[in-house]
């Protein structure tokens, strides 16, 4: 059995307890010095350095300036390459997202009278243009396709683009072409990394520029949007995955240690912890992993004993059950799920999630590809500040307000003395005995 990272939180100093609410992408700057000439030659070269990063970086030998945007036939011949039920399994996923999403969205506009004669309201309008971000480092993920299009074309925005690394063979991954038109997305780049968020904040021969972008992506994706975040909203912090599963003493330890799973196979910068007050927990779930291995795919339990063997992931046994909630909202995780028989008796105490799964029957898996919330979340304690991807990410708000001539004299008198006060003329005269003479009586 490989090594599992087990704390026991009482006993760590405050150096080390800092040390466990650190993600992999959480000190970036090394990758800045990396992504800089990337996002320095799709600047200047265009479409040219999209092919040859798309050759160098995923090996895409087959890749031309040509073939950078997937073409119409590209999409059918998908729908010809994916199994019907695997279809039949978009559709249904899309579906709910759908229905949540459009239950999530604003109306149009709202406006309430504040005082006689003055109307205030907000206005809601979808963003231009976004580009939607789909990794595809350690796998495909028509899923990621799903989460991002969906509150996009709920919100109406009129240009939207994805961007997903293409495979060896040049071409994209044909679930996730399947996912984009069915969720309402024709338009998909083949670009990843940080050359496809250069190449949506630039543009290119090829690429039409965005206003946004959103999605997950790895530390150098990350990186790319922070360096260009005055070109281009970078949306969420959205990074490499990460997961608390918080188990109380009415929970068998081995379905602690198979939800743990979860997320910790996503990839050696990962982060994923077992939290719970329970040693019985603790012991059952270190029993169980080597079961829960045996019936997974090499790489991924590579990926999964990396993180629990390392300092991002593993098993934090804590005092008392005020300790677990204590460490989950300092931890502020992307996913937290809730294992127990009552899970509603623990939500009242945890504020700092982005995304919380109540009880045994509601694993991460679920929230992630079917349930109907949004999967891309805040990551490295983004929760504090950000919640989930929704409809509101792709709409601007603004403020709308109405004074009619009945209303305009209180609140004329009452601006002019703070505007005096604070000592601006203009603004004081523009609703003083000058502005009188303009309106009349």
């Amino acid at each position: 059995m490989s090594d599992v990272n087990i704390q026991t939180l009482s006993q760590l100093s405050p150096d080390d307890r800092a040390a466990l609410m650190r993600r992999s992408e959480t000190d970036i700057s090394g990758f800045l010095d990396k992504v800089a000439p990337i996002v320095d030659a799709v600047r200047d070269e265009g479409d040219a350095a999209l092919v040859r990063f798309g050759r160098e970086f995923d090996r895409a030998e087959g890749l031309t300036a040509d073939t950078l945007k997937v073409t119409e036939a590209e999409f059918d011949d998908a729908f010809a390459l994916v199994e019907p039920e695997l279809i039949e399994t978009i559709r249904f996923a899309i579906g709910n997202l759908r229905s949540f999403h459009e239950e999530q969205a604003p109306e149009p506009m709202w406006m309430k009278e504040i005082r006689p004669g003055a109307f205030a309201g907000d206005r809601f309008t979808p963003i231009r243009s976004v580009a939607l971000y789909v990794p595809r480092g350690k796998g495909s993920f028509p899923s990621v396709t799903m989460m991002t299009s969906v509150p996009a074309v709920v919100a109406k925005v009129p240009k939207l683009a994805i961007f997903t690394p293409p495979a060896p063979d040049g071409k994209v991954d044909a679930a996730t072409l399947v996912a984009a038109r069915l969720a309402g997305v024709e338009t998909v780049y083949k670009a990843g990394g940080a050359q496809a968020v250069a190449a949506a904040a630039f543009g290119t021969e090829t690429v039409q520029p965005a206003l946004k972008i959103v999605g997950p992506g790895s530390p150098f994706v990350v990186a790319a949007k922070r360096m260009l975040s005055d070109r281009i909203d970078p949306g969420l912090p959205a990074g490499p995955s990460e997961s608390i599963i918080f188990a109380d003493e009415s929970v068998d330890g081995g379905l602690a240690a198979l939800d743990l799973l979860i997320e910790a196979e996503h990839g050696p910068d990962s982060s994923a912890w077992l939290v719970t007050h329970s040693q019985r927990v603790v012991d059952e779930a270190t029993a169980a992993l080597p079961s829960h291995w045996a019936e997974m795919s090499e790489q991924r339990v590579a990926f999964s004993q990396a993180v629990l063997g390392g300092p991002a992931g593993g098993i934090a046994l804590t005092q008392s059950i005020q300790d677990s909630y204590d460490f989950i909202n300092e931890y502020a995780p992307e996913h937290l799920q809730i294992l127990s028989q009552e899970p509603f008796e623990h939500l009242g105490e945890i504020t700092e999630a982005a995304e919380v799964l109540m009880g045994p029957h509601t694993p991460i898996t679920i929230a992630n590809f079917c349930l109907g919330p949004n999967a891309v979340l805040p990551t490295s304690r983004g929760a504090r500040t950000w919640g989930p991807l929704s409809v509101s990410d792709f709409m601007r708000r603004s403020s709308v307000g109405y004074v009619t001539a009945k209303g305009y004299p209180d609140l004329a008198d009452n601006a002019r003395r703070l505007a005096e006060y604070e000592g601006f003329s203009s603004h004081a005269n523009a609703v003083g005995p000058m502005r009188q003479r303009y309106l009349g009586n």
